[in-house]
């Protein structure tokens, strides 16, 4: 066994279907975990995450559930936290994006942004992180951004949101760290994703980005797993209220 041994662990993944969340549900079960999959979409069975994890040789559950519901993630919050076999690593990655420049950035986007990406994500971590403190142990990696740092283009809600994120994650450290749960977070930086689409099918855009990152290359989902599963891990056991940036080198510039 190393420091980086998951194996018997419980991780659950929020947005686990596609792009960062499936590629983490990949990484966490290669590591030995068995994972809960939360997707508004995620199939009942057979999706491509399930297909990896079982790979893997690890369990594999999957939930529907709309983190654009309140109701629906304090339902899932309540599930998950009362459950016999206990959540030892909890991945708040479920996410939504919406363009438009700031005067027309209507209040139906930003309230969907803001509970999407923030209040479910409090939410979801306030239920299963109250669990992990009784018991004295447990891990929370929130999903954060470069625009937990930066201001963003004609992303408003997003920004506002990954702001929010980032200071929930130092705020819940606080906390919850003298009680054996370890609350951090990964921001991604430019990762071929859907929620990346429109900037990297934009010529100008997209070399402007290009541009900014010393890597020299958009990220890939699989490049945020090694990070998720050491903050996952007992390798990262004294590390608490961190926002872990994986962007090829941008903040740098």
């Amino acid at each position: 066994m190393t420091p980086f041994d998951l194996t018997g662990r419980l991780a659950v993944v929020t947005g686990a279907r596609r792009g960062i969340g499936r590629a983490v549900a990949r990484a966490l079960a290669e590591a030995g975990a068995d994972v809960i999959g939360v997707s508004a979409s995620l199939e009942k069975s057979g999706s491509a995450v399930e297909q990896d994890v079982t790979a893997a040789g690890r369990s594999f559950e999957a939930i529907r559930a709309d983190f654009a519901d309140p109701e629906a993630v304090r339902a899932l919050g309540a599930d998950l936290a009362g459950r016999e076999r206990r959540v030892d690593i909890l991945v708040n990655n479920a996410g939504t994006i919406r363009r438009a420049p700031a005067a027309e950035h209507t209040d139906e986007d930003w309230d969907l942004v803001l509970q999407v990406n923030l209040s479910a994500q409090f939410a979801l971590a306030r239920a299963v992180g109250a669990r992990m403190a009784a018991r004295g142990r447990g891990k929370i990696v929130f999903t954060a951004s470069l625009l937990s740092f930066q201001g963003g283009i004609t992303v408003p809600g997003y920004t506002a949101a990954k702001h929010g994120v980032a200071g929930l994650t130092k705020a819940l450290a606080n906390e919850w760290a003298s009680r054996g749960v370890n609350v951090n977070a990964v921001a991604p930086g430019y990762i071929a994703t859907d929620n990346t689409r429109a900037l990297q099918d934009d010529p100008v855009r997209s070399r402007a980005v290009l541009e900014r990152i010393p890597a020299g290359r958009w990220g890939r989902a699989d490049d945020l797993a090694g990070a998720v599963v050491f903050l996952a891990s007992d390798a990262a056991a004294y590390v608490h209220g961190a926002v872990l940036p994986v962007d090829g080198g941008w903040l740098g510039r």
